[in-house]
């Protein structure tokens, strides 16, 4: 199997859990497989694996260094021109490196190691395979606290809409409509609001920004929780493990077809029931959750919105 060339410490995380979960499962298949091809999407960045399988995560713009064509930005990036044909399994070790982008490019590598799963093996066994929008697969009784992690406005008006009480997390208030602005609250306040919801709902872009498992220590057990959005990998165990009980991802159908599509600004208004499905898992209650020792809660960064 080929080794990445400086390793780096892969800490108690859900990130490294997935990692460590979907090698196991695929055994010396992973060791084989390599990049394709890559396309780091204005708001996607996509990845083809060369048995086909394609992967998703979110870019997240604001982590794109400076404009600017200098040595400084150049690290933050991964390499143009030396990422097809790298092993797969060599590129996961950027998932333990402090640079968003290349722990983006990582997380897509590893939804498309998540496809080749899927693709070999169904589903995965112990989840509740559901169709349509994680959001529907929560259960929200009237007047049960909500506490969203970036501003969706699908579920801020359907929350609206339904009288329900509920805060959102947000690192940018002019990401808010002035109705919706009753509703918000700092980033920095996740340690007061998260352990008093009876929901929580997040992208899997706190996957990217490493704040996904501080807001996960901070749930109350018995809470619903569903991470979101093609970030999110579809491996059931590691999330409920810590808790969650839906998690929205996406499958990719036609890798090609989807990074044309990236190459050239696509976001998911252009690829949502075309190329890419949505997917929804419904976890089983964790009898204990996972409390990383290492991983004190932290505030949530901007969670992006991964066009839904």
């Amino acid at each position: 199997m080929n080794q990445a060339p400086n390793p780096v410490e892969r800490p108690d995380t859900l990130l490294a859990d997935l990692h460590a979960t979907v090698l196991a499962r695929l055994g010396t298949e992973a060791g084989l497989l390599t990049i394709e091809r890559a396309v780091l999407g204005i708001f996607f960045t996509g990845v083809k694996l060369s048995n086909g399988a394609g992967g998703l995560c979110a870019t997240p713009i604001k982590s794109v260094p400076e404009a600017v064509c200098c040595p400084s930005s150049a690290k933050a990036m991964p390499t143009p021109g030396k990422i097809a044909g790298r092993p797969a399994v060599q590129v996961l070790e950027d998932l333990y490196r402090p640079q968003d982008l290349r722990r983006t490019l990582a997380i897509a590598t590893l939804n498309a190691l998540a496809e080749t799963l899927w693709l070999r093996e169904g589903g995965p066994a112990g989840a509740e395979l559901l169709d349509g929008d994680a959001f529907d697969a929560l259960t929200i009784e009237p007047g049960q606290r909500v506490a969203l992690v970036g501003a969706f406005p699908p579920y801020m008006r359907e929350l609206r809409r339904r009288g329900q009480p509920f805060h959102v997390l947000e690192m940018d208030p002019a990401t808010l409509k002035p109705e919706e602005l009753p509703f918000y609250a700092p980033a920095a306040q996740a340690p007061e609001i998260v352990p008093q919801a009876d929901v929580f709902i997040t992208t899997g872009t706190t996957l990217i920004n490493g704040t996904l498992d501080g807001l996960l220590h901070l749930l109350r057990p018995g809470a619903e929780a569903a991470v979101i959005g093609p970030t999110a990998t579809l491996i059931p165990e590691p999330f409920a493990r810590r808790g969650v009980t839906a998690v929205g991802g996406t499958r990719v159908l036609a890798a090609d077809e989807l990074l044309d599509l990236l190459a050239e600004g696509g976001s998911g208004y252009h690829f949502f029931g075309k190329t890419v499905e949505r997917v929804t898992l419904r976890l089983p209650p964790a009898p204990v959750p996972v409390r990383s020792r290492s991983h004190p809660a932290k505030s949530p960064a901007d969670s992006g919105r991964e066009n839904r």
